[in-house]
């Protein structure tokens, strides 16, 4: 989406490579084979930081030149309809007896997100069950295989408008425009903000004058309406666009929190 505008910033062709595999790692090892003139730009995702701190590349945050943040999606709990009365109540249900939370995978993004919710609310530490992907764990959430599910808006969003599912709490400092009556983990007074997102990176020695031209340009491709309109089906809106500086501090800090998560969890020794 971002490319259908990107290219006419740019004043050339666009065309993406796919290196499959390992989490990211297959991708983010053949990105450093590459040139740092500016021709190749690599998507970075909350995928990616999580295989950097699990040391399965040879890719490090030295490596890479924040360029611009495409999606900001955050991270949704996720519950039947009718099991609890409020936000406050899906808490104080944890406090003393864990509930069983889907993710998809392990190791990842849901899990650790899962994870410190309860730790960060002082809760009781929740049962993990992972699934394959977003769709089949709605569906398992709807059947009561789990209490719980970490999700994003997307991958529910026929079982939320059929009313068998319902956000309960979004993990982000402010509610989303999508879900405004549902409460921030921010509110419950749990420091928990976290979010699946998509943007673009540069390696570390990329010239400044060309890092600061694909950046003007991949930001006027993303706020023009196409990108938008984009977003705005996927439940989100154009905060989810950024610049280098606030994409730079959030993979910073992600990396740093996805580390802790991970070692926590017993992923990193």
């Amino acid at each position: 989406m971002m490319m259908i505008r990107g290219r006419r910033a740019l004043d050339t062709d666009m065309v993406v490579v796919n290196r499959r595999g390992g989490g990211g790692a297959t991708a983010m090892d053949y990105y450093l084979t590459l040139p740092a003139d500016g021709h190749a730009i690599l998507t970075y995702t909350i995928g990616h930081a999580a295989t950097m701190a699990l040391g399965n590349t040879e890719m490090t945050l030295d490596d890479i030149r924040p360029i611009a943040r495409a999606t900001d999606d955050p991270q949704i709990l996720m519950v039947r309809c009718g099991v609890y009365d409020s936000a406050e109540a899906f808490v104080e249900a944890q406090r003393e007896e864990p509930l069983t939370y889907g993710t998809t995978h392990l190791g990842g993004i849901d899990d650790v997100s899962a994870f410190m919710f309860a730790r960060n609310g002082d809760l009781a530490t929740p049962n993990i069950l992972p699934f394959e992907g977003g769709g089949e764990l709605a569906t398992q959430l709807v059947a009561g295989a789990v209490d719980v599910a970490v999700l994003n808006l997307a991958e529910a969003s026929s079982q939320i408008d059929a009313g068998d599912v319902c956000p309960i709490v979004v993990l982000a400092p402010e509610r989303m425009a999508a879900l405004p009556d549902t409460s921030t983990a921010q509110e419950l007074g749990i420091n928990a903000n976290f979010s699946t997102v998509r943007g673009f990176v540069v390696h570390a020695d990329t010239p400044d004058e060309v890092a600061a031209e694909i950046e003007e340009a991949l930001l006027e491709a993303m706020n023009h309406s196409v990108f938008q309109s984009f977003l705005v089906s996927a439940g989100l809106d154009s905060t989810s666009v950024a610049g280098s500086e606030v994409w730079g501090n959030q993979i910073t800090s992600m990396l740093g929190d996805m580390d802790a998560a991970l070692r926590e969890l017993g992923f990193i020794e």
